[in-house]
């Protein structure tokens, strides 16, 4: 009798346990489903063809300028805006993005109000920067480069622009839109574009190197067929 209710309590125990268990099995193989699809979504070289407007929320754009030769001033633009066009062909592929001027940041108002002045931005006069390429090759990857022009202080040049798709947003619900993921990096030298007359001899001399590096990362809803 002894034995049979040991045996009968064993059982029970092991079900207890077995049950106990599924959820956090259960939870482990979710969370290497999302990863997986995560790394897969990495793993392409872009995105679904489509429109994806970009969401100014979960996007910005660094800068980090230099300061009397060995230094660096990093800041960004609070304000982006634009929509990125994905096709199945890199040469119908596009990018147009607009910046706020005015929501520049580097921490310290005084700097940014001189930034905003005639100096530099003049964002009474140049309120938006903007950036608006066609075209794009494949560096390695996921890695691409696209030649767009880049206005900015009334001036427009061709800068370059290497980016690389991040990936597609693994927990997006039926119904709603596809979220992307990309990081993009550029090069571009101020006194091309006319800002900066006090650095550009004193500080930098004559050099033709870009003494402005440039990152931007957006995250970009897919848009949707109106209905």
């Amino acid at each position: 009798m002894i034995l049979k209710k040991l045996i009968q309590l064993f059982e029970i125990g092991a079900l207890l346990l077995i049950v106990c268990a599924a959820p956090s099995t259960n939870a482990t193989a979710a969370d290497q489903a999302a990863k997986s699809a995560q790394k897969k979504a990495a793993g392409q070289g872009l995105p679904a063809a489509g429109t994806y407007v970009i969401d100014p929320v979960h996007s910005f754009a660094y800068f980090g300028a230099r300061h009397h030769v060995v230094g660096l001033v990093r800041g960004r633009f609070e304000k982006v805006t634009g929509t990125i066009n994905v096709s199945q062909d890199p040469a119908a592929c596009s990018v147009d993005v607009n910046i706020d001027v005015s929501s520049i940041s580097t921490q310290n108002s005084k700097r940014d109000e001189d930034l905003r002045s005639p100096a530099y931005f003049d964002v009474n006069k140049f309120p938006t920067m903007t950036y608006h390429g066609r075209g794009i090759r494949r560096v390695a990857g996921s890695s691409w480069t696209m030649d767009g022009s880049l206005t900015m202080h009334g001036v427009t040049k061709v800068v370059p622009l290497t980016f690389t798709f991040n990936g597609a947003f693994p927990d997006a619900k039926p119904g709603e839109p596809v979220r992307v993921a990309f990081h993009g990096a550029a090069g571009a030298k101020r006194a091309e574009f006319g800002m900066g007359a006090r650095d550009n001899l004193d500080e930098l001399g004559t050099s033709t190197a870009p003494d402005v590096e440039i990152q931007i990362d957006v995250e970009a809803d897919e848009k949707l067929p109106a209905q």
